[in-house]
């Protein structure tokens, strides 16, 4: 915590990310509440997941050059502005028109692909060394959980309450807050000579160029690899509410608690295998790939789990790995990556992971309309334990070099 005491400017942007989370989060428990009720469609829930991560595949190419060629600060603060007005379709949404708040959270999610890069491309231009980036970088991961956290509990209870059309309204609010607290950070949040120069935005290209440069250097490509690894079987969270509603016979409140529980797993996660990988990527790569194992073992375990009680703290125990492997990747990606290109690598890894994540939620969601939901997380869970293993395997000839570099270098 001693990062976000000192410095000013971590704290308006870790303070600004993390009220945006917990807004999501009470707009997706009542989003799928709503749908749930509306259709009782399995499918149509997977939905609302999909719409949440598939737009950071279609607008990466765009987000992230727009990220490395214009001001990060001044993007943050409009698009925040933006996803504030487009939330208003929340409230025009009814039963009725499903169709309506599916479109509003399409739009808002592929907003949010020019903004999670800017934060992440932003973080290592106003921490002053590399032990207050790997601080940063744990907080951020942990905190992103405790948001999670807290606004799939709070936001279950609070449209338990006070109905689901006052909690689109203070999802509404958080954008506003992103945007007023982003504005007051008055350093750079990128070199000054990489927006100097306005260059065009050339998606194609400008993405092309990232993914040649991730191509040409294995531990990038390794990291990029491992959450995309991982998202194979993420879609499994997207029946989250699906399982406490068929599976536990509740309703929202059932919801935000899995919901929470994989929030307070993804919490502590990062504080607990960021310690290990200081200076050391080859352990990084080990841990992101035993992240990735945890994950699966869990998912089985809430699939098969007999109580509410007893699947919360196994999707907490699961989101232990989950949100390491996203935590651990993204520092290393920062610290291997050029601030130049950095918004477009990121970009680029959240694209491809989204991309495999929205995937897996319709693939889930199809398993769920023909298998009992239990059986269909089951399956889903035993796939991404066999892509862990498959990428654990893969990488252990780019582990054992880096070992042999880190001797060589400290002989």
């Amino acid at each position: 915590m001693g990062v976000l005491r000192s410095n000013v400017n971590v704290r308006r942007l870790f303070v600004a990310q993390n009220i945006s989370v917990m807004g999501d989060y009470f707009t997706y428990v009542a989003l799928v509440g709503l749908i749930k009720d509306a259709t009782d469609s399995t499918f149509l829930v997977s939905l609302v997941y999909a719409a949440y991560v598939l737009p950071s595949f279609f607008f990466s190419p765009l987000a992230g050059p727009i990220v490395d060629k214009f001001d990060r600060r001044r993007i943050i603060v409009f698009v925040s502005a933006l996803q504030a007005i487009c939330g208003v379709g929340f409230l025009l949404s009814s039963a009725d028109r499903i169709w309506l708040a599916l479109l509003t959270q399409i739009v808002i999610s592929s907003l949010a692909v020019i903004t999670l890069p800017a934060f992440g491309s932003a973080l290592p231009n106003i921490t002053r060394n590399d032990e207050e980036l790997r601080q940063a970088n744990a907080l951020f991961g942990s905190s992103w959980g405790a948001s999670v956290f807290i606004g799939s509990a709070v936001g279950g209870l609070f449209a338990a309450t006070f109905g689901r059309t006052a909690t689109f309204v203070a999802d509404i609010a958080t954008f506003a807050i992103c945007a007023g607290l982003i504005a007051l950070i008055k350093v750079p949040l990128q070199e000054r000579k990489n927006h100097a120069v306005r260059e065009p935005v050339r998606p194609i290209a400008d993405m092309r160029e990232a993914f040649h440069y991730a191509k040409e250097n294995s531990v990038i490509f390794a990291l990029m690899a491992s959450k995309t690894t991982q998202a194979v079987g993420a879609g499994a969270v997207g029946q989250l509410a699906v399982l406490a509603i068929d599976a536990f016979n509740t309703g929202d409140g059932g919801s935000g608690l899995l919901l929470a529980a994989r929030g307070f797993g993804a919490a502590i996660g990062p504080f607990i295998f960021m310690r290990f990988v200081r200076n050391n990527m080859p352990r990084m790569l080990l841990l992101v790939g035993v992240g990735g194992l945890i994950w699966s073992v869990f998912y089985l375990v809430a699939s098969a789990s007999p109580m509410l009680w007893m699947a919360v703290i196994a999707i907490g125990a699961a989101h232990i790995g989950g949100g390491a492997i996203w935590t651990m990747a993204s520092y290393g990606l920062q610290i291997s990556t050029e601030d130049h290109i950095r918004g477009r690598v990121l970009a680029g890894d959240m694209g491809f992971a989204m991309l495999v994540t929205g995937l897996s939620s319709i693939g889930t969601g199809i398993l769920g309309e023909i298998f009992p939901i239990r059986i269909a997380i089951a399956i889903v869970a035993g796939i991404s334990g066999i892509a862990s293993c498959s990428y654990l395997i893969g990488s252990m000839g780019l582990r054992k070099r880096l070992r042999s570099e880190m001797q060589l270098q400290s002989a």
